[in-house]
């Protein structure tokens, strides 16, 4: 069985995981899902990269923030403890609303030389994120095959909108299922 990595963008997961969960995230492994995703294309996961931000903190953490920070924390340390990669950008706040900011570089980074180092030649990734086109391209030039897995429905700008381009790119898919977040 040949071996694969599985990439995951943890916003794009967790819109995947509350539509499943009708509005509420679903309680499921990580490590479980990316095996699923990786089975379902008759492939061995070998490693786990998991790209989030931690929660934003003010310069003076109200208990809020503080709260949510622990339970991040926690939420990470479980991740570590099962060999998952946790990649991490960091959270800014811009007039009251929060983004992620350099999460999408570290995946990018990481797929255009972790396939290479480890002679790996089929990669899962889950995004739905135009930014990741030109890495794909070259890696298709390097005989990388780019697994997408996506869930989409359909409507723009919705957290589970998918880019025309990222679709283009992507030859081969995986259209992300209730039971890949279940123990099989």
């Amino acid at each position: 069985m040949k071996s694969t990595i599985v990439f995951i963008d943890a916003g794009y997961l967790s819109f995947i995981s509350k539509f499943f969960g009708e509005g509420k995230p679903l309680k499921y492994k990580i490590e479980v899902f990316a095996n699923n995703l990786a089975k379902a294309k008759g492939l061995k996961c070998e490693k786990i990269y998991f790209y989030t931000a931690p929660p934003y903190q003010s310069s003076k953490p109200t208990s809020e923030e503080n709260k949510r920070k622990a339970s991040y924390d926690k939420f990470i340390l479980k991740l570590k403890e099962v060999k998952i990669n946790i990649r991490e950008g960091r959270c800014q706040k811009i007039d009251n609303t929060f983004q992620q900011k350099g999460v999408d570089t570290l995946l990018t980074i990481d797929l255009s030389r972790i396939p290479k180092m480890e002679g790996i030649f089929d990669v899962i990734v889950l995004t739905s994120d135009t930014d990741f086109v030109p890495v794909i391209n070259d890696l298709f030039e390097d005989k990388i095959n780019v697994i997408l897995a996506y869930f989409t429905d359909k409507k723009r700008k919705s957290g589970l909108s998918l880019s025309n381009h990222l679709w283009k790119a992507c030859k081969d898919k995986i259209k992300i299922r209730k039971e890949y977040f279940l123990n099989k």
